[in-house]
This record gives structure tokens, sequence and C-alpha cells, in this order.
């Protein structure tokens, strides 16, 4: 896979409007999924160490190190609404580590948007389609369209820095 063209503007003009508010929630998606929800969870799909993709920069360095990865499904009412895929390079140890290795089913967002520490990179915007290997994994879930939205950030807490990637499944569109 080659890299992804991410862009910080969104560019999806003909976008779903819930959709939109959704990419473009600048505050916590735990937070708000839990407000749009009578039951939230969170599903723990994988964690462990692996090879950040093609088109993530881990502390700069794609492929040279591994890196710790944590993909996720938020669940609004028994439904995946939210696939989250997080990459933390393992060349750098720190609390950020212990944190994401004890985290299990819960949000990592609600650590991130808790901490004061954590400075937050500006949102970037993406269109996946099938040949994306985050669509792909998104699709496992239920996820079947030709495309899916995915918006990422990064987020620093000293020397680390966490990537998270979220892509937005269909029934997202059914919340507010």
């Amino acid at each position: 896979m080659k890299r992804s063209k991410w862009r910080t503007r969104f560019a999806g003009a003909s976008c779903n409007p819930i959709l939109r508010s959704w990419l473009s929630e600048p505050d916590s998606l735990t937070a708000r999924c839990q407000r749009a929800s009578s039951a939230f969870c969170v599903r723990l799909l994988r964690y462990g160490k692996g090879q950040a993709l093609a088109d993530e920069a881990v502390d700069g360095k794609v492929g040279r190190h591994p890196a710790w990865v944590r993909e996720v499904a938020l669940e609004c009412d028994g439904v995946p609404v939210i696939f989250a895929h997080t990459t933390l390079s393992t060349a750098v140890d720190g609390r950020m580590t212990r944190w994401m290795a004890g985290l299990g089913s819960r949000s990592l967002g609600s650590l991130l948007f808790a901490y004061p520490g954590f400075k937050r990179g500006s949102i970037e915007f993406l269109r996946l389609d099938q040949r994306h290997p985050l669509y792909r994994r998104a699709a496992a879930l239920g996820a079947v369209q030709k495309t899916l939205w995915a918006r990422r950030s990064l987020h620093k807490l000293g020397r680390q820095q966490v990537l998270v990637t979220e892509v937005f499944l269909p029934a997202i569109t059914t919340l507010k």
C-alpha cells in the first residue's frame, strides 16, 4: 500500500450532514457516543506489537520500528459505529506505553481528553476504499459500502505520540 493523501481540510461537501458533524467533532467521540446512546461500550479487537501502516508515520519512521497497535469497535446500543486504530511507537518508552497496555476495553479517548498533558495535533481526513487496510478491517464489522470516511490526529505526551485513526461505520448516521 502506498502512502495515502490525508487532508487537513474536509473535502466531503456531499457528505451526509450527520456524518459530517461526527467527522468534525472537536471533542471526545467516546463522550459523544455516550450521550447519543443508552448503551455504549468499547470492544477490544486487537492489541499488541505490529508494524505501522504505510501511511502512518510513527515518530517519523515508517516501518523502521515496531509499534504498539490497538484496534477497537465503539458500539452504541450493540451496534458498531466507529472502528478505531491506534499506533504508538515502541522506540520510546513512557507513561503512554503503560497506559495503553492497561486499557483493555476502556476508551483511549477518555484518557486523551481527561489528562491535561496531552496536546492534540490537527485532524486529518481521508475517504477509504477497499484498497486501504483500515477499510478492510472496518468492513469486517459489517460496514459494507464502497467507501468509508476516516479521520486521524496525533496526540503527544512528552516524548511519546500516539496516532489515533477513527473510521466511521454506516450506523453512525443513526445517532445525533
